[in-house]
């Protein structure tokens, strides 16, 4: 692959842990970051250490810290996000909720929040019905922020399956499963040409009408 085929590879941001090292729901997003590769992106990976390295966002503080805006970059060049957060008394867990509520910081771009962009969603939870209904949550927080869930979605119940290494899965389907999170939210970027920044298109609307046109012929 030369360098120019690399540059071109859409860029996959992973978004998910927990405070504890090593934790499932990161390793399960692992699996997922892995799938996307296997279908030609380029990942990184911002763990649970990272997450918890955040300050909480106030918008109201114009001041954002070094590890803020090294997210809030991120997310503003990727073509698509994978998003994995355990499921807390219900919902999502603060950590995951706070480093999404930071991309509030995105709503002037050209493309606001996540908009135009895949988003895998990866829960993890103690029992299946915490992982149905947080699962659903996170899809509407998805929507909120207007990107598109993956048709796919895994939820993961811990009592049943373990992830006792980086890349070591009890269960083969959930393995396979949050592969074809990963895959499908690359497709997407693929599919869609997303994976051209911002600064490829013109800022003028018939700039922007030009490249529709590219893209339908």
């Amino acid at each position: 692959m030369t360098s120019l085929d690399n540059h071109r590879r859409p860029l996959v941001i992973g978004i998910g842990g927990t405070t504890r090292a090593a934790s499932s729901t990161e390793r399960a997003l692992g699996f997922a970051l892995r799938g996307a590769e296997a279908a030609g992106a380029r990942t990184r990976l911002f763990g649970g250490t990272f997450l918890h390295s955040l300050p909480h966002y106030a918008p109201e503080d114009p001041q954002r810290t070094d590890a803020q805006l090294e997210l809030i970059e991120a997310v503003r060049q990727a073509d698509a996000l994978i998003i994995a957060t355990p499921g807390y008394h219900g919902g999502v867990s603060g950590l995951v909720k706070n480093a999404l509520d930071t991309l509030e910081e995105l709503r002037a771009d050209e493309r606001p929040y996540l908009d135009g962009r895949a988003v895998g969603c990866i829960v993890t939870a103690y029992g299946w019905q915490a992982a149905g209904s947080v699962l659903i949550s996170l899809r509407s927080i998805v929507h909120a922020l207007r990107g598109w869930p993956t048709p796919f979605g895994a939820g993961i119940n811990t009592l049943e399956t373990r992830f006792e290494s980086l890349d070591s899965c009890s269960d083969p389907k959930v393995a396979a499963q949050l592969a074809t999170v990963g895959q499908q939210a690359a497709q997407f970027a693929l599919a869609f040409n997303t994976h051209l920044t911002p600064t490829h298109l013109s800022a003028t609307p018939e700039g922007r009408t030009a490249k529709v046109l590219t893209l339908a012929s």
